[in-house]
């Protein structure tokens, strides 16, 4: 049996569920703005994977560089989602 794909599956649930609130929490906090931080953290992470002898440890440094990846268009569908008022905003931070 091999379990290799059950286990890169749970990866990219686990990356997907760590992506989906770090995304609310970025807008919130930082707005817009956040989706250098995306960036940056999805082109290490891609690097990474490219260095990586380990092939199951690469394929998951991928599927987190490209969760990452999708952060940065998700961090400006959260502006819109705040906008609608479907999510609060932050008080304390001033909004264009």
């Amino acid at each position: 049996m091999n379990f290799e794909g059950l286990l890169l599956g749970a990866g990219a649930f686990l990356c997907i569920g760590i992506f989906h609130p770090l995304v609310i929490k970025a807008e919130y906090y930082f707005g817009v703005r956040s989706w250098w931080a995306f960036l940056c953290v999805g082109l290490i992470s891609a690097g990474a994977s490219l260095l990586v002898e380990n092939v199951y440890l690469s394929i998951f440094l991928g599927i987190f560089a490209f969760s990452a990846f999708w952060g940065i268009g998700e961090v400006f569908k959260q502006k819109e989602r705040v906008e609608k008022g479907w999510f609060p905003k932050n008080p304390k931070r001033k909004y264009k």
